[in-house]
């Protein structure tokens, strides 16, 4: 189900442009970076996933999410990988099994990215290569349908444009300290067959108290929208850490087909203390 967050699939509103960021122009493959001061290489992050059926919240799977630095092409670049995971209660009804991979430059300007996902009986592979050529933004696409059939696709932009995997990483070193509650941030994403007209709205600040662990952590809280035919809908809402490490320790999925969770397990590898947890 958390892969469903696409079709959107890991919405709402009118542009009110506070934050000039995601469409700045571009005059090098540097401006579609930003400076790391989120994550470390080693960085571990491990959820656990909940769907609401008739009323019960229902453990149905787990998520993974690893970043080191390692080499793309011969060069230095992030590796960043997420993979979900359903359990046997969710396979009754949906089978799930994903796996999120991209590789981002040292600044998380985007490089590649590939995701395999099988969804029922559905199994499909979405891949990109980005280039930069003339200050341009430049998307190579590949699909694998659900056929068999391939299909290719070169897709040229004069902005900055992401994926679900790098737009995260990019997210996580937002600096909120700046924003208004109400705040929006132009984030296009891309997948191998379209462009998503997608933003972040600051919701503002919340402590939230972990399920099992019974944590406390000062949280920031966005909500992540995109524009469909007739209407904007919301597909995520998370809270983040207010540290430096802006960790995810809660995703309220919104779903064509109901409501997801995901709730912050164990995490390792942080590169800043864990300044958010309330004692």
């Amino acid at each position: 189900m958390i892969t469903k967050i696409r079709n959107c699939e890991l919405c709402i509103l009118r542009y009110a442009l506070r934050i000039f960021l995601a469409f700045s122009p571009l005059t090098a493959a540097a401006q579609c970076g930003i400076e790391n001061t989120a994550f470390q290489s080693g960085e571990e992050l491990d959820y656990d996933l909940y769907f609401n059926w008739q009323f019960i919240w229902l453990k149905v799977g787990t998520a993974s999410m690893d970043t080191k630095m390692t080499k793309f092409e011969g060069k230095d670049a992030w590796k960043s990988y997420l993979i979900t995971r359903g359990n046997n209660k969710l396979d009754k009804y949906f089978v799930m099994r994903d796996t999120l991979l991209s590789y981002c430059n040292p600044d998380l300007s985007p490089l590649y990215f590939r995701k395999g996902a099988r969804e029922s009986s559905r199994y499909y592979v979405d891949e990109i290569w980005y280039s930069y050529p003339g200050g341009n933004c430049q998307l190579k696409k590949h699909q694998i349908t659900s056929s068999g059939e391939h299909l290719w696709k070169t897709s040229t932009y004069k902005n900055c444009i992401y994926d679900m995997m790098s737009i995260f990483l990019r997210a996580r070193n937002f600096d909120a300290s700046k924003m208004k509650k109400g705040d929006i941030i132009p984030m296009p994403v891309s997948d191998a067959s379209s462009l998503s007209n997608s933003w972040l709205m600051f919701r503002g600040r919340e402590n939230f108290k972990m399920n099992d662990t019974k944590e406390k952590f000062r949280c920031l809280v966005f909500s992540f929208y995109e524009r469909g035919e007739k209407k904007s809908n919301e597909l995520i809402r998370f809270y983040i850490t207010d540290d430096n490490n802006h960790i995810p320790v809660r995703l309220d999925m919104f779903l064509s087909f109901g409501s997801a969770k995901a709730f912050l397990k164990k995490y390792k590898g942080v590169r800043s203390p864990m300044s958010a947890k309330i004692k």
